[in-house]
């Protein structure tokens, strides 16, 4: 079960591991069954993820990939 601590240290961790990766939209924070987890946004599927070395879990806490699609700005 990880806290909310705990899910903000794996996040900033992944972060730092995954920047700059190609097709990761977004890191974040999400509910998960055991309190929280990292949540990664992704343009591809799930599957392409996991091939890119997305890790399923960050110092005991749960990362979930998600299809996003392409994060655009608006102005």
């Amino acid at each position: 079960m990880a806290d909310l601590d705990e899910a903000r240290r794996a996040k900033d961790e992944l972060k730092t591991a995954l920047a700059g990766r190609p097709g990761v939209t977004a890191i974040g924070i999400a509910p998960d069954a055991d309190g929280y987890g990292v949540l990664v946004r992704v343009q591809d599927d799930a599957v392409r993820a996991r091939g890119a070395d997305v890790p399923r879990t960050v110092r005991g806490v749960n990362v979930h990939v998600r299809r996003s699609g392409p994060i655009t700005a608006q102005g």
